[in-house]
């Protein structure tokens, strides 16, 4: 019976998800295309009434621990991936954060024209070392804006327990963009599994942890992130599946 009323209100919070791209970003696009800086308050405004639906039909609440992690200026947030929930949160904790997204999200209808007018840095997964330089010229343009960079360095949504597999396109913007790292633990995929439609009831915990400090050879940097990230993630989850 449980499962039964997870999956109609997962049903109903889907249609609420896409009722309100429609109806925030359609008002929204007036006021952008008076001023494409707008797009930034819609993608925010948008992110906040996904969350409140999320908890209001869902009964999913977000927790944020290690804000004073999170750097004053210049910074590179590199953070697990285990669900779409993990795009839409930190638009709420962090000062207009640019994600780092493939840019097949630029193509979808609605969410993906607020994507590039909002400054969020695409990558062509194909295009090799023209693709990251061109992603690195984009993410010191959004830093120098005062904006941090949001990446996702296993670069898709994982399923909980998957082979963990970095790419190295984070230490090449870390050592090129040269600013601190903060990387970001959660366990999202309890309750919001990275496929499928079926979502449930609980507690989400996102965690900053402390700032990996500028300079690192790229290997030491590569460590040190994965073993932070998985390390705090583990944790996470099975202090998600035991509450």
């Amino acid at each position: 019976m449980t499962k039964t009323i997870n999956l109609l209100r997962s049903i109903i919070y889907e249609i609420w998800f896409y009722l309100t791209i429609l109806f925030v970003g359609g008002i929204g696009m007036i006021f952008t295309f008076i001023n494409p800086k707008f797009a930034l308050n819609v993608v925010n405004i948008w992110s906040r009434v996904s969350l409140f639906g999320l908890r209001w039909l869902m009964g999913i609440e977000i927790e944020i621990r290690g804000r004073e992690n999170l750097i004053n200026g210049p910074m590179l947030v590199a953070g697990k991936h285990l669900s779409t929930l993990d795009t839409l949160v930190p638009f709420t904790v962090m000062n207009t954060p640019a994600f780092v997204f493939k840019n097949e999200l630029f193509k979808m209808p609605i969410f993906g024209w607020y994507l590039k007018s909002a400054g969020m840095i695409g990558i062509d997964r194909s295009g090799a070392m023209a693709a990251l330089k061109s992603m690195v010229t984009m993410a010191k343009i959004r830093n120098a804006e005062g904006r941090p960079i949001l990446i996702y360095p296993e670069g898709t949504r994982k399923e909980l327990g998957a082979e963990t597999d970095y790419k190295p396109g984070v230490a090449a913007i870390y050592g090129l963009l040269g600013v601190p790292c903060v990387p970001m633990a959660l366990n999202t995929g309890i309750h919001w599994p990275a496929h499928g439609l079926r979502k449930t009831p609980g507690n989400v915990v996102f965690e900053f942890l402390p700032a990996i400090e500028i300079g690192l050879k790229r290997q030491d940097f590569m460590e040190r992130l994965e073993r932070a990230i998985e390390t705090k993630t583990a944790e996470l989850i099975k202090e998600g599946q035991n509450g």
